[in-house]
């Protein structure tokens, strides 16, 4: 792995060195073992602790096959999948491995007894198998984490609709926390050269979500005007919803949990912020039981905040705990996007009002290649700006998949891969001036 750094960090490594380059026989990823899936039995899910299930192994490195690219990584992140990975929950993850498993001879890589786990990276193609002619070795990319395998027609109109679409590193394997990922090259796009290796590897998965939920026309076609309703607006997935939200023209309000929260919401231009612990918003009497009066409460609060308007889009991920009261707040004809259920899975809400007043349910699954690269396209513009607060070392991802689950941290948090320290792989130093703070605005509360 040596010669690769070095090659990455001298800035003049040809495509051509990257291809004389003899590559590992093994690197170390983050990963769950298979005989531990049971670790957790009778915990409570809060109670759930990444740091006993993630694991630093040293992995053969995968088979190259066509289609595919091996990347050095340089830096990933982790997201709420990777939380749900490490404590295996709503299933385990080997239950994907082992049906992805049997879909191909080549796809038989992927079941293993463990599971090399991450969707994101910034780094350095490798390899390309046969069939790649858009990449090459010494390309500087970021990945998406849409696999597909677009073997049938439903997904030549939305790759999302594929019958074999999957999320790398969380329903396959091999993926971005770790020193080498495996990738299809539709998964990789240029690395947003005025960015460091953890500022490039931040974005991908949220930022990309974001765009499909709240503007893609897959999603609920913002357009200039609009109050959109963000949960959580100062996290991973909602600080880019809030961003594409004021980007577009709209009007976000944004529902966050902390004083610290609604100040970071306000750096990035919003203005109509909702503490929800503050004004104790209670939307369940009890565990079987919501409160409709605190839904009318809040939706009190949104017109005190709009100039007496209601709430054209929601952006819903919280789920069991917020959908009651999503659905409630939405104007008439409006519409609630949904893309994961942090609180619980089984929705909640009164259909009197969704049917009577004709809203609609979108649900919205990361995003198609196009979706992906026009949003990665907005961050190497800066147009949008990653939202890092804290960087790990890939040795501590238990402890940052642990800070994430118990919401302990602002907007994503980074991991370093194979990048030694922070603040490397930035290419464009005169862009990066111009959008410092932008860039640096979650690291500075």
């Amino acid at each position: 792995m040596k010669e690769i750094l070095d090659a990455i960090q001298s800035g003049a490594a040809t495509p051509a060195d990257y291809a004389a380059l003899p590559l590992p026989d093994s690197y170390r990823a983050v990963t769950v073992h298979k005989d531990e899936t049971d670790m957790f039995e009778g915990i409570a899910t809060r109670d759930k602790d990444p740091r006993k299930s993630l694991h630093l192994d040293e992995v053969p490195v995968p088979e190259l096959g066509p289609g595919e690219a091996l990347v050095a990584v340089m830096a990933s992140s982790v997201n709420y999948n990777s939380v749900w990975t490490s404590i295996f929950e709503p299933l385990s993850t080997f239950g994907f491995l082992e049906r992805y498993g049997r879909v191909s001879e080549l796809t038989r890589r992927h079941d293993l007894p463990y599971h090399v786990i991450g969707s994101d990276l910034a780094g350095v193609v490798l390899r390309t198998g046969p069939g790649v002619n858009a990449w090459k070795p010494g390309d500087e990319v970021v990945a998406h984490c849409l696999s597909a395998e677009l073997e049938s027609s439903d997904g030549h109109n939305d790759t999302m609709l594929d019958p074999e679409q999957r999320i790398w590193g969380f329903e396959t394997n091999f993926g971005g926390l770790a020193e080498v990922a495996l990738v299809k090259s539709n998964q990789l796009m240029p690395k947003p050269d005025h960015l460091s290796w953890e500022e490039a590897a931040a974005p991908g998965l949220v930022n990309s979500t974001a765009y499909r939920q709240l503007v893609s026309r897959n999603g609920a076609g913002m357009k200039q005007g609009d109050n959109v309703l963000i949960w959580g607006a100062s996290g991973g997935l909602g600080s880019y919803a809030t961003q594409f939200a004021l980007a577009g023209g709209a009007n976000p309000v944004c529902v966050v949990s902390s004083p610290q929260k609604a100040e970071i919401c306000r750096s990035m231009g919003a203005e109509a912020i909702i503490d929800r612990n503050a004004e104790d918003y209670r939307f369940w009497k009890d565990e079987h039981t919501q409160d409709p009066k605190e839904w009318k409460r809040f939706g009190k609060r949104i017109r005190e905040l709009t100039g007496g308007e209601d709430i054209d889009i929601v952006f819903e991920h919280p789920g069991r705990e917020t959908f009651g009261a999503s659905v409630y707040v939405t104007r008439k004809g409006g519409t609630i996007t949904t893309c994961a259920s942090t609180s619980g899975y089984l929705h909640q809400y009164d259909n009197r009002y969704l049917w009577m007043s004709l809203k609609r349910i979108i649900g919205s699954h990361f995003a198609n290649y196009r979706e992906a690269w026009e949003a990665n396209r907005l961050i190497a513009k800066g147009k949008i700006h990653p939202t890092l607060s804290k960087v790990y070392s890939l040795k501590d991802t238990g402890q940052a998949a642990h800070d994430v689950h118990r919401n302990l941290h602002q907007g994503k948090v980074g991991v370093l891969c194979l990048a030694p320290e922070e603040g490397l792989g930035v290419r464009d130093e005169e862009k990066r001036a111009r959008h410092a703070e932008a860039i640096n605005r979650f690291r500075n509360v």
